[in-house]
């Protein structure tokens, strides 16, 4: 690996400066992105999914915990596995109490749900030490309806809104190629209405990795970060404590 030319402070500031630029452009079509995001219509979750917890059976409204707002992060733990997805397991690693608390300050749970059953999850959470919520969707349809779990024998394979016909043509045929059911990763996310559930959103493949701290999750939620913000040019405050907007 080639580490970066040695130029002189002057040169580095031109290109910095120009840099700068594309990096404002980025930000403002993120926010731009994010606001279409939330203008996403929704889907009422009709299905009666059960979960098992370490408190037992749960409902999907169960795993809100009284939140408005959950996420669930689709975790790849086959049934016949010993141990978790390496990868899934490198961004569960991230997943601290104080993010946890960040979200729920919003009004949003995130929960980890795998099909394994509930003794090999609790098992492999131990051994890595993790505090965050993990249930169990073992003999349910959830993965599959999800399509975090491909397998023809059960439903049609979809991945990232794709059949497995379209990602031969795409050239990425590779998600959905192998020895089924495929456990695949994803993130799905969840408004609640009093006892009404509905699925706003999911996101897969590289759209699902970590990407940074509590914002970002609730960046792709349906109520956003639910801050009221007073914008003067060039520079944003906000009441509730949020990070100045200096994109302009």
């Amino acid at each position: 690996m080639s580490l970066p030319q040695v130029v002189s402070r002057e040169e580095w500031l031109t290109a910095r400066r120009q840099l700068l630029d594309e990096e404002k452009e980025l930000t403002r079509r993120r926010d731009a992105l994010n606001a279409e995001r939330r203008r996403l219509p929704m889907v009422e979750v009709v299905k009666p999914y059960t979960f098992t917890g370490p408190g037992g059976e749960a409902t999907l409204l169960d795993l809100f915990d009284g939140c408005r707002q959950l996420i669930v992060g689709h975790f790849m733990f086959d049934p016949s596995w010993e141990d978790g997805c390496s990868s899934c397991s490198a961004g569960a690693d991230e997943i601290s109490n104080g993010l946890l608390a960040h979200l729920r300050a919003r009004d949003t749970t995130l929960v980890q749900v795998s099909r394994a059953p509930l003794e090999k999850l609790e098992r492999y959470k131990a051994r890595k030490g993790w505090t965050f919520p993990w249930y169990s969707s073992h003999g349910s349809d959830f993965n599959y309806d999800f399509h975090v779990t491909l397998d023809e024998s059960v439903a049609p394979v979809e991945y990232n809104y794709r059949t497995a016909a379209e990602h031969a043509q795409a050239g990425t045929a590779y998600f959905v190629e192998g020895e089924q059911p495929i456990e695949m990763p994803g993130r799905s996310y969840f408004l609640r209405d009093g006892e009404r559930v509905f699925h706003t959103y999911s996101n897969y493949a590289r759209g699902a990795e970590m990407t940074g701290g509590s914002y970002y999750f609730l960046d792709l939620t349906a109520l956003g970060r639910q801050e009221d913000w007073e914008q003067p040019k060039g520079r944003a405050a906000s009441a509730h404590g949020a990070i100045p907007d200096f994109s302009d």
